[in-house]
């Protein structure tokens, strides 16, 4: 097998050509480089002979690590020449004050496997690679598919065990919590940047998560913000981690809220999450907290045998799409008094405990309760993340529960936006990529929605809309 050679291919492209951050003739993918020097039928060759002699591509060994590691080397043996000003051997390097002074072995962490390189050293020490920098131990890629699959739920034992077997690459434990922790600036920045000043819709959710502290495992919650703006995009505000829920820890919440730009919100929509709606009210005076009509269905129902569920899922309904507040109350004692709410006393109280909390809902239009009705949105996010933290026993501390989190929202949009973008052209109705889950979708029939909530507050749009 003959690999193609320069002469046989014409190849004329220039370091100015291949750049795409300078000026130069053009500009040229690693994908068009790559079709000039090695044309399909070398590559079919290639893997055939591979195949025939039991070499693997990748992994300690295999011919893609050695390809690699040729090129690396003989990356950094043109980059010494250009330090040194002269090539070896060349006689003009004749009492130079500098000169070739052997190699030093260097092993990097790569996604085809360890490279052993030879790292060309100068005599006076002054000799500084850019290919592969001094303290350099991964090579680029590697640390985006750690966080990837962090980002996918797997512990840093799995995936040290995960390299270990694919690639033959050894990472240690620190070397990959390293990898993941270099991304805590990055979502410090996003926890605590600049908010929209006015958000008309805004849910609230918990995940239960596992929490180390000190010697003991202990159940925490997770706790998602969802923010709707005018455009009707949605947003994730923030992931805050809680022991315990309390006036103390929401009114914090709610204070670094508007510390960070939120002076308005229209309608924060919770499921009995305790302190949360008093904690609202005192730092936004103006908004209408509103109990998830869902969790309510779903914690009245949770008494009842399966045998009524239809017949009392029947009465609720009558409650909850009443027409006014009067109307529900109407409805609900009309169940309190039926033989099913004699049956079921604990469902009938439960309704009566949340009614001040879920009457705002009745006194808007249709347009505006499809919106507010539940927080599905935010519960689909949570059925995803849910997913991931299942495989892991425990986290060590808050901050890598958020980290975690963050990582993992930022994955599941990224996979959607490819397999988009894989469909991008195609006719509508062969198109079966998702939309986005959760963080930049868009709400269906929100430009209704927003006219009615206008109207319902012309004066707080009018401070916000101009």
């Amino acid at each position: 097998m003959k690999a193609p050679t320069l002469a046989k291919t014409a190849v004329t492209t220039s370091v100015d050509d291949i750049s795409n951050d300078g000026p130069g003739p053009r500009a040229v993918t690693g994908r068009q480089l790559r079709e000039q020097l090695a044309d399909d039928a070398w590559l079919d060759e290639l893997i055939d002979r591979a195949g025939e002699d039991g070499v693997q591509l990748t992994g300690t060994g295999g011919f893609l690590t050695e390809l690699v590691k040729a090129v690396l080397e003989k990356g950094l043996k043109a980059e010494l020449s250009d330090h040194l000003g002269y090539d070896q051997g060349d006689p003009a390097g004749r009492g130079s004050p500098n000169s070739r002074n052997g190699s030093t072995p260097k092993t990097l962490q790569s996604e085809v496997g360890p490279l052993a390189l030879d790292v060309p050293r100068d005599r006076n020490s002054t000799f500084e690679p850019r290919l592969v920098p001094k303290g350099t131990r991964r090579l680029g890629g590697l640390e985006e598919q750690v966080i990837s699959l962090y980002a996918g739920g797997m512990t840093v034992r799995d995936i040290a065990f995960h390299f270990e077997r694919t690639l033959g690459t050894q990472l240690s434990h620190d070397t990959i919590s390293n990898i993941t922790e270099a991304v805590m600036e990055e979502v410090k920045a996003w926890q605590t940047r600049p908010l929209e000043a006015f958000y008309p819709i805004v849910w609230v959710d918990a995940l239960v998560v596992k929490v180390r502290d000190g010697q003991t495992v202990q159940n925490k919650a997770a706790h998602l913000v969802l923010a709707l703006d005018t455009d009707g995009v949605k947003h994730v505000l923030g992931i805050w981690v809680s022991a315990t829920e309390g006036s103390k820890f929401w009114a914090g919440v709610c204070a670094e809220l508007a510390n960070r730009g939120v002076k308005d919100i229209l309608i924060a929509c919770c499921d009995g999450l305790k302190g949360l709606p008093e904690a609202i009210e005192a730092t936004f005076t103006q908004t209408t907290v509103q109990t998830c009509v869902v969790h309510l269905i779903r914690a009245s129902m949770r008494y009842v045998n399966y045998n009524d569920r239809k017949a009392v899922a029947a009465a609720l309904k009558a409650i909850y799409t009443a027409v006014n507040a009067d109307a529900a109350e109407t409805a609900l004692l009309e169940f309190a008094e039926s033989d099913l709410g004699k049956k079921y006393k604990a469902t009938v109280a439960t309704w009566q405990t949340a009614w001040e909390r879920f009457i705002p809902f009745l006194a808007f239009p249709a347009e505006v309760r499809k919106v507010i009705y539940t927080t599905n949105g935010i519960e689909s996010l949570n059925y995803q993340l849910r997913k991931i933290i299942k495989n892991r026993g425990h986290f060590p501390n808050d901050q890598a529960v958020v980290k975690l989190l963050w990582l993992a929202i930022r994955d599941i949009e990224d996979k959607r936006a490819r397999l988009r973008a894989k469909e991008k052209g195609l006719p509508k109705g062969e198109r079966k990529a998702p939309g986005r889950l959760v963080d930049g979708a868009t709400v269906q029939g929100w430009r209704t929605a927003l006219n009615a909530l206008a109207l319902t507050y012309p004066d707080r749009f009018a401070d916000h809309i101009r």
